[in-house]
């Protein structure tokens, strides 16, 4: 296809969406709100840190402004990319490091195979480190041999003529027992093999291609994790995820091996969801993914966890990154920094807040979510054998929903007429750690960090009769924490590896949480101010012993001041592979993860006095036991099936008998208000899930997943109940496609389609909300009435550029293609005392536009 085709093609179709754009109000004039502070009611303040997305019509109008940049963009470089039509090359180089200690490899064969299939390579020197220049731009398998290693395949790789691809390669020594080497067959498919070589069950890699390519993501680690085998998103507009039936605040969250808050924007304190990811894929590099049973260096966590790596930048050639789209306005830089070193930093700005700066009507009532974040990284290589790194991110974010600006003449309007809600919320992490390899089997790492959130929440409301203002709820909440975390890693022999280390979590809290009752009366929720230690350590053996069977077994250990709770958890996990394909696995583990801080300084009232009933609380704890069969028929198919049981204790329910148990914790996406807090509850979650993947190769990819399962509880009143996340089955399907039109231009499209059972909902007394004034539920019918199924499905459409030096790529996300009105919850509104029924989002197109350079 010639050039002036190409750009005939593309602006046509972007001419034709902005015009399509202007009807899509009609389909669905304002968009779903992405939490309910933005429905008509008041809000609580279990939902005080939410914030709504964007109507459809906003969408349209970001489509429009978006539309007219990438145009220019077009045009702007058809000549340049006219001269280069013919010589779309890129540079591909790396790194190739042992597996265990990360010290060089020398004399390594490093070979790309295109479509063509012709082969192009190199060798790693002395430094371990290897490059292939003027690399035609497409797809690419990369092989790496070598002596006294076992052989590493990467699929799909995709080499772009805007940006440098730099690998690194990690790579473990050739199985040798009685003096016989054993060279083990190439199953090594990038997704399949994590970061951490002590997982073995309930366990995956994802990289940021994933989170660019399937429908739905938006560039979202979590939810992209949604797709996976045995996980649910817990609310359409965020991103909270749940994982085999357990909660979202029993996931765990480490960027660079270090624990950190919330990381998205209009977060609360104690969640772990929230509508903006801060978690910036054009940073992140290859991470993994626990479901269950995850090694012992994972701890303080029962349900999942994200163990999360930044990349390194350029260290030889400075990019350049622009994007555009509903998430933000972002620009990103990354070069070479010292002998070797390298430095990367991404900004990003809120787009509807760029709007409303340039006086375009958001249309959002008034109500602006406003947010920004910045994600950097720093390396400094000291010698051949040690690094120094330096990582932060930080982001803001806050709206407020006024009164006085809502139009209530409108059919839907945001927020509520009787009440002023504003928002504020931030969060940090920062961290620098020293990389030092020993000797040839023995390296060690440590790492010194801080991080903290702050949240504000304030409340105003307006009498209905006299329609004077008074302070509803006022919330502050600060914490900071230090941390410092180490980890020696040691190789005994090509068989045997082990590793210990340790994490230390100093935490300072400054909780105010006040709630006004009329005028002047006022209550404490929560007064705490103190600091806790959180102090964690592991160690873990693996050994193979032989060239097919391969166990892990561990123990972490964790102690917490705040009740001064201490737990030793084992961990064990066992693979065998029957043949080159089948593979037989099965793992162990018991976990235990402390309370949320807001549940630890919630006070109770009694004959005026106040009491932190919560404050001796110990850990949540849990059995966590999975088997599994993984069979990989050809190098680029995968099917896995897995049963799990998980056997929950100590789950704080209320000292007198009740429905109300922690394990329905984050449900609302906000901190549980109940005091009176003993650790006596259970809970079970029981399932199977099985997966089939079919991984990118000859233009096009595959995923499907179906989960079975049963998510129960039983509070302080001994009845067993469903839990609030018990939908009792989950299927997800995904299917990607491109197609190359000449050497410059691809089409990419992808659609997914979830379907879920029906989530249980605790039923509304009406009568008793209506003396009340609000809402009240039939407590000992806890998520006894389900909902109906499920069902959603996204599309995500475009197209890549490859424009000589650069790369641009425009993609549309339509989410929730077929506007299917999904339940979310149940409402009471005092005013007309009826009971009304809030739904999931509905349509939303989020188009986005991304250049490299």
């Amino acid at each position: 296809m010639s050039a002036e085709t190409e750009i005939a093609l593309v602006s046509d179709t972007l001419l034709m969406f902005v015009k399509k754009s202007k009807v899509l109000p009609q389909v669905n004039d304002v968009g779903p709100e992405v939490v309910r502070s933005c429905s008509r009611k008041q809000p609580s303040v279990s939902q005080s840190a939410t914030l709504c997305v964007m109507p459809t019509s906003t969408a349209s109008l970001t489509l429009r402004l978006i539309a007219v940049p990438v145009l220019l963009v077009c045009i702007s470089t058809y000549l340049h990319a006219q001269s280069a039509r013919d010589t779309l090359t890129q540079t591909v180089r790396g790194t190739v490091v042992d597996g265990v200690t990360s010290a060089p490899l020398p004399g390594i064969t490093v070979r790309l195979m295109g479509a063509d299939s012709a082969v192009r390579g190199s060798y790693s020197d002395g430094k371990g480190r290897f490059r292939i220049q003027r690399l035609p731009v497409g797809r690419y398998a990369v092989m790496a041999q070598g002596v006294g290693r076992e052989p590493v395949k990467i699929d799909n790789v995709l080499v772009t003529s805007g940006k440098e691809l730099v690998l690194n390669i990690s790579m473990n020594e050739t199985f040798v027992v009685a003096n016989e080497v054993t060279v083990t067959s190439g199953r090594e498919e990038d997704v399949m093999i994590t970061n951490s070589d002590m997982a073995v069950v309930s366990a995956r890699a994802f990289n940021v291609e994933d989170t660019k390519r399937y429908a739905g993501a938006l560039g979202d680690p979590s939810r992209m994790a949604a797709n996976f085998a045995g996980v649910v998103g817990a609310n359409d507009s965020r991103n909270d995820i749940v994982v085999r039936g357990n909660s979202p605040a029993g996931m765990l969250w480490q960027v660079e091996g270090m624990n950190i808050p919330n990381p998205n924007h209009f977060g609360a304190t104690g969640t772990t969801g929230g509508p903006v990811s801060m978690l910036n894929f054009n940073v992140l590099g290859k991470s993994d993914f626990f479901t269950s049973a995850f090694p012992a260096n994972y701890g303080n966590a029962i349900s999942g966890a994200f163990d999360l790596r930044m990349r390194d930048g350029n260290n030889e050639k400075w990019e350049y990154t622009a994007m555009m789209g509903f998430n933000g306005l972002e620009a990103g830089i990354e070069g070479p920094l010292g002998e070797g070193g390298s430095v990367m930093v991404n900004y990003r700005y809120s787009t509807l807040a760029l709007f409303n700066l340039i006086g375009v009507d958001a249309g959002t009532g008034g109500a602006v979510p406003q947010y920004e974040d910045i994600n950097a990284r720093i390396v400094l290589p000291l010698s051949d054998k040690a690094k120094l790194t330096f990582f932060a991110t930080a982001g803001r974010s806050n709206i407020d929903f006024l009164a006085k600006d809502i139009d209530t003449t409108k059919k839907n309007f945001y927020g509520d007429p009787n009440s002023d809600l504003k928002v504020k919320y931030g969060t940090f992490w920062s961290g620098l750690r020293y990389d030092q390899v020993l000797s040839d089997a023995t390296a060690a790492s440590l790492t010194i960090g801080a991080s903290g959130s702050r949240e504000g929440v304030i409340i105003d409301t307006l009498d209905w009769i006299s329609r004077n203002a008074f302070r509803n709820t006022d919330v502050t909440s600060s914490t900071v924490t230090i941390s410092s975390i180490g980890q020696m890693r040691h190789k005994f022999s090509s068989a045997t590896t082990l590793i210990g280390g340790f994490l230390v979590d100093v935490q300072n809290h400054d909780i105010s949480v006040r709630t006004f009752i009329g005028t002047p009366r006022e209550q404490d929720r929560r007064q705490f101010d103190s600091s806790a230690v959180l102090s964690q350590a592991y160690v873990s053996l693996r050994h193979r012993f032989t060239d097919r069977f391969t166990s892990t077994l561990g123990v972490h250990a964790q102690h917490y001041t705040l009740g001064d709770a201490f737990a030793v958890g084992p961990r064990l996990g066992l693979q065998y592979n029957l043949t080159d394909e089948l593979s037989l696995t099965a793992g162990y583990g018991l976990h235990a993860q402390t309370q949320p801080i807001t549940t630890y300084s919630l006070l109770t009232y009694e004959n005026g006095t106040a009491a932190a009933t919560n404050g001796n609380l110990g850990f949540t704890q849990a059995h966590h036991a999975v088997a599994g069969i993984d069979w990989i028929p050809t190098s680029n198919v995968r099917f896995k099936l897995e049963a799990y049981q998980q056997g929950l204790f100590d789950v704080p329910v209320t000292i007198a008998p009740s429905s109300y148990s922690g394990l329905n914790g984050g449900n609302n996406f906000g901190p549980d208000n109940q005091d009176s807090l003993v650790n006596k509850g259970t809970g079970r979650n029981v399932g199977i899930e099985f997966t089939g993947e079919r991984f990118f190769s000859d233009g096009w990819y595959a995923l499907a997943t179906v989960s079975v399962f049963d998510s129960k509880y039983k509070g302080s009143d001994g009845v067993e109940r469903n839990t609030a996340f018990n939908t009792g089955y989950a299927a997800n399907m995904l299917f990607g496609k491109e197609w190359q039109l000449g050497q410059s231009f691809t089409l990419i499209s992808s659609i997914r389609a979830s379907f879920l059972g029906g989530r249980y909902l605790t039923p509304l007394d009406q009568q008793a909300s209506q003396a009340a004034g609000q809402a009240v539920f039939f407590e000992d019918q806890a998520f006894s009435e389900r909902q109906t199924p499920y069902f959603r499905a996204d599309v995500r459409v475009g197209f890549r550029w490859e424009l000589g030096s650069s790369t641009m790529e425009f993609t549309f996300d339509i989410q929730n293609v077929t506007d299917n009105q999904n339940i979310f919850l149940q409402q009471y509104n005092p005013r007309t005392n009826t009971i009304s029924t809030e739904y999931q989002q509905g349509f939303f197109l989020v188009p986005t536009f991304r250049w490299t350079l």
